[in-house]
């Protein structure tokens, strides 16, 4: 009986071992990880079909949609335009970090299809990169079994549209599990370079640079120095992040512009979680949106997740990372509707979920998984359709 079937076996063969010539560990990659890529690929294809059909019966053009709601629009300006001035700050693009934005035109000037579609065609190929990261890392520290449903469950939760949006989301959680993943099995240049992409693409790598930072420095210290590899991750993690807010800082004048902008165009800035206990607990003197208790439900059940993780023991990388990601999202005041996508990265969240998958009987896993895919779908046409602000 092969390990996809058999909850306890082994990670053995379910991601390629360290040695080996790259191209050979590539393939071995792909072949442990293909069940995880089609799941995925199925169950974003039903929520993004359900979507494209529920918005031509209305009378929208959905594809538009996901290549031109709220964020996107501004990556797109960004793509074909470039960045703005300094001046005002309402609503400044300089609050989108670089790295997608440059990798859709770089691709654009390839493909000759129109740049919105690129951009799409971009998030979900980063999408797949991302599910083969986040199935890479459930494989490893469980099994083959566990990697494919975490991988599936991570593409059916509430706000999986985002996935397959011209966002960010999807290509940040790759950058983000395969650098976890690095640091897991010790490749730490990888780690470092992938730390580096991720800081030029969301601000939350924030998250991230401290967690292989932290790793190297401890490998550093276990090696007493005699490897160099540490110490490049070291190196390059925070470039990315600090180049960008750095660049912000030259063009705006001060040392600060970035978080300016964040707050003075923006209305983002960090209170501790205030604004965000207050917007929970509002709830129950007055109604509101769907959204609201939408988001409001995920912020609960991701702590709860977290709190399980800490008691499953999971390793500290990813403890630590979740709880970062946690942090900065329930501490960060202002755009309440957006904090459930905040969390998409923190895929870790996800592994109590996946185990408990794992070791259930087929039909009932069946059930499970066939209420998340209706309920994420529900919730795609929602967002997309009838929620009028940022998903």
């Amino acid at each position: 009986m092969s390990s996809l079937s058999q909850p306890g076996a082994a990670p053995a063969g379910a991601v390629p071992a360290a040695g080996g010539a790259p191209l050979s560990r590539l393939k071995q990659s792909f072949l442990a990880a293909w069940p995880a890529l089609v799941a995925y690929v199925v169950a974003r294809a039903v929520g993004v079909g359900v979507f494209l059909t529920v918005a031509r019966l209305s009378g929208r053009d959905g594809w538009q949609i996901l290549g031109h709601r709220t964020d996107a629009g501004f990556y797109l300006r960004i793509i074909t335009e470039g960045y703005a001035g300094a001046e005002p700050l309402a609503k400044n693009d300089m609050a989108f970090f670089p790295l997608y934005p440059m990798l859709v035109r770089g691709v654009h000037a390839v493909l000759p299809l129109p740049v919105d579609t690129v951009a799409v065609l971009v998030s979900w190929l980063a999408a797949l990169a991302a599910a083969w990261g986040v199935f890479a890392v459930g494989a490893h520290l469980h099994d083959r079994r566990t990697g494919v449903l975490l991988a599936l469950v991570w593409g059916l939760l509430p706000h999986a549209i985002v996935e397959s949006m011209a966002y960010t989301e999807a290509i940040f959680t790759a950058f983000v599990a395969w650098a976890l993943y690095a640091v897991l099995r010790e490749r730490w240049v990888a780690a470092g370079v992938l730390t580096l992409l991720a800081g030029l693409t969301r601000p939350t790598a924030l998250a991230l640079i401290p967690v292989v930072g932290l790793a190297a420095l401890l490998a550093v210290i276990r090696t007493r120095g005699r490897s160099w590899r540490p110490w490049v991750a070291l190196a390059l993690a925070p470039l990315g992040w600090l180049g960008y807010v750095l660049w912000v800082a030259q063009r705006t004048g001060r040392l600060d512009g970035w978080f300016r902008i964040q707050d003075e165009g923006w209305g983002s800035r960090w209170d501790g979680g205030v604004y965000t206990a207050k917007t929970v607990a509002k709830l129950l003197k007055e109604n509101s949106s769907l959204d609201t208790y939408l988001v409001s439900l995920v912020l609960v059940v991701a702590v709860a997740l977290f709190a399980i993780s800490i008691i499953d023991r999971q390793p500290w990388q990813l403890l630590l990372f979740s709880g970062l990601i946690l942090l900065i999202t329930l501490g960060g005041a202002g755009y309440f509707n957006a904090k459930a996508r905040f969390l998409l990265p923190a895929f870790a969240l996800l592994l109590p979920v996946a185990t408990a998958l794992a070791r259930t009987r087929p039909a009932r896993m069946a059930v499970v998984v066939l209420t998340l895919a209706a309920a994420s779908t529900y919730c795609g046409v929602y967002l997309l359709l009838i929620w009028k602000y940022s998903p």
